[in-house]
């Protein structure tokens, strides 16, 4: 055999093994929500773990509060499941984070959780292939739905960190 066969016999090994993951990667629904319920989950153990007095921190003046975070979450979910992903209005939470208990903001955690999971799931194939224009971008609403869950993780994580210099031990990381 000689040298161009045996380079692209490799590359069409490797250009089959990517599409092979990139198949493999894809989830169904089920799974999407199963992952999405232990997202919601670990929010509120991270909401949970705060104590009362650390609910106003912030890192910087400038930045959100711990509580801020926590409710940018969920309001961001119940936002873009509204506005881009077909969600109902009448359905949606709502609450004052300026006077919201940690109570009441982890039932508003839960509510927006499930009110994204509702608009998620409840989206056809067709739908959640549909170009639209979200933010300035033109995107399918399966993109949206990938952006607004990196989007929980990324505030999420800015919440851990404020847990670690508050001096309390975030909670364990369940992914499955």
């Amino acid at each position: 055999m000689n040298k161009f066969t045996k380079s692209f016999g490799a590359f069409v090994f490797f250009i089959s093994f990517l599409a092979m993951g990139n198949l493999q990667a894809q989830t169904t629904m089920e799974e999407f929500a199963t992952k999405w319920n232990h997202g919601k989950q670990f929010t509120i153990d991270v909401l949970n773990a705060m104590p009362d007095s650390g609910m106003d921190y912030k890192t910087d003046p400038e930045a959100m509060s711990f509580k801020e975070q926590i409710h940018h979450i969920g309001s961001a979910i119940v936002g873009i499941s509204q506005g881009l992903l077909k969600g109902g209005e009448a359905s949606a939470p709502q609450i004052d984070v300026a006077t919201a208990s940690k109570e009441e903001l982890a039932a508003f955690l839960e509510e927006a959780y499930e009110y994204g999971k509702s608009a998620i799931v409840g989206l056809s194939e067709a739908d959640r292939a549909e170009v639209i224009n979200a933010f300035g971008n033109e995107l399918t609403r399966r993109q949206v739905i990938a952006m607004l869950d990196d989007h929980c993780t990324h505030h999420r994580g800015a919440a851990i960190a404020y847990l670690r210099a508050n001096g309390v031990t975030p909670p364990a990381f369940v992914g499955f």
